[in-house]
Order: structure tokens, then C-alpha cells, then sequence
């Protein structure tokens, strides 16, 4: 764990069933806070699926399942002493794949989350705004056109403003999944670089099949891959560097080297 930084996320043997289907087996992690953790592995081992169990996403699929422990800080994110799933996800924010920008200005996307929580206070909207749009440093894009539809913004942007949502309503946490894949060389590297600027301050999990990224980005790093009994596994948890010039397992080497996946 890097600079024994204290855990902010916690698994204990969690496991994830789609119905019969057995998606996730026995994962047990600590995510160190204020750094960036990248889970790597080939398509259809659970990265995704994984990433979910967070925010509890996989709640919205009815047939989903949860059994094992995890935590945000000490507090339970499964089981009876859980705290509601609104309160959770305030706490931790999500970024997709593709920008998911609401079909409204550039503005209403940004104060949609504040305003949900119960402010109204158009001063403090609008500083939320200048903060949030500042930190992904889209504010001085933007400022002059803040009541423009942000579907009009480029997919760079957009993901930017996605990303500056999110942090609108004072996450701890903030999810990433695969949030670069659809972007060019040049929106990539602006994401990166504010992904190295927010975890000062946040705790960040991407999801990543770039192993350039991984390693440029991530203090962590989670490998994982199916079993033969086709259930997605971690195969290794370790800091980015340690994994990718000197990894424990054989198959995280053949991974990270190219071999498969």
C-alpha cells in the first residue's frame, strides 16, 4: 500500500452471482485512499462487475447477488447496518465509458446532483459550477457558454464535464470505467492528468485495458482473470510498479507482456 495509506475500500471474500451465474469468487481487497487504483485483466473477468459493487450498481440488476463484506471506511456497504444506497452513491461517484451527459445546458448537468440533495441557493450553484468545472479544468472553456446544451461539447469535454458532475455533490470516491476508451490521444492525456490531480484529494478506481495507462496513472493495481470454472478472480494485488516490472504470478507477467487478453 503506498506511503501506508490508510484503506478507504474494503472487500472480505465477496463474491457476485448473476443469477446462477457466478460472476466474482472470494475477492478480498484493501483500496488505499487519495491514490489511483487500476483493475487490469482481460475482457469478461469481472473488472466492470467488480468496480460495481462499490456504489452498488449491480443493485439495479434484479437477478444480482452479494455475499461477503464491504466496506467504505468502516462502514458496511452490503447487510443490514448499510447505510441507503442514495447516501452511498453521493459518496461514490461513477464515470462510464462513454460520456453520459443529460440532455440539458452545460449548467444544469453540473448542479442536477447538489440540487437533488436539497440546495437551492443559486449563489452557491453557481460557485459549485466555477469549483467543479475549474477542477477539471473546463472552466475557462465553458464559462462563457454555461447555458449551452452539453451535448454540443466535444467528447473530450463532455467526459471532463461527466467527470466534474460527479464531484459536484463532494464525493470520497470516484469510479472510472474504462472512462478514456472512447476518447482520442489528446482528450486521453488531459483525463490522466486530472485523474493525477484529483487523487490528491479523492480515491480513485479505474478500470483500464490500456496497460500503458495503468502504469502511467495508478499507485495500485488489481489483475484479475476467469477460472476454469469461469469465475472472475484477483489474481494479484500489488503497487503498479511491483506488478509490472516484477510480478508475483506468472499469469499476471503473460498478461502485462501481451500473451493473452
Amino acid at each position: 500500500m503506498p506511503d501506508s495509506r490508510k484503506s478507504k475500500l474494503t472487500t472480505k471474500s465477496i463474491n457476485l452471482y448473476y443469477g446462477s451465474v457466478h460472476a466474482l469468487g472470494d475477492v478480498t481487497v484493501e483500496i488505499p485512499e487519495c491514490s489511483i487504483t487500476a483493475i487490469i485483466g482481460p475482457s469478461g473477468c469481472g473488472k466492470s462487475s467488480f468496480l460495481r459493487l462499490f456504489n452498488r450498481m449491480n443493485d439495479l440488476i434484479p437477478i444480482a447477488r452479494v455475499e461477503g463484506e464491504a466496506f467504505l471506511d468502516d462502514s458496511p456497504i452490503y447487510g443490514k447496518d448499510a447505510e441507503d444506497v442514495a447516501s452511498l452513491r453521493k459518496k461514490i461517484g461513477m464515470v462510464f465509458q462513454k460520456p453520459n451527459v443529460f440532455p440539458a445546458s452545460i449548467y444544469e448537468n453540473i448542479v442536477i446532483g447538489p440540487k437533488s440533495h436539497g440546495t437551492e441557493n443559486k449563489a452557491v450553484l453557481n460557485e459549485i459550477t466555477e469549483r467543479c468545472l475549474t477542477k477539471v479544468a473546463l472552466w475557462s472553456e465553458v464559462k462563457d457558454s454555461l447555458r449551452k446544451p452539453a451535448q454540443e461539447l466535444s467528447s473530450g469535454q463532455q467526459q471532463r464535464l461527466c467527470i466534474a458532475r460527479a464531484l459536484a455533490v463532494d464525493p470520497e470516491v470516484i469510479l472510472m470505467d474504462e472512462s478514456c476508451s472512447a476518447l482520442d490521444p489528446e482528450s486521453t492525456a488531459k483525463i490522466e492528468e486530472l485523474m493525477l490531480e484529483l487523487a490528491k484529494q479523492y480515491t480513485i478506481i479505474i478500470v483500464t485495458h490500456n496497460m500503458e495507462q495503468a502504469a502511467r496513472v495508478s499507485d495500485m493495481s488489481a489483475f484479475m482473470m476467469i477460472d476454469e470454472e469461469k469465475i472472475g478472480r484477483l489474481v494479484e494485488f500489488s503497487p503498479t510498479t511491483e506488478m509490472f516490472l516484477n510480478p508475483k504470478d506468472k499469469r499476471t507477467e503473460d498478461y502485462i507482456e501481451g500473451r493473452f487478453g
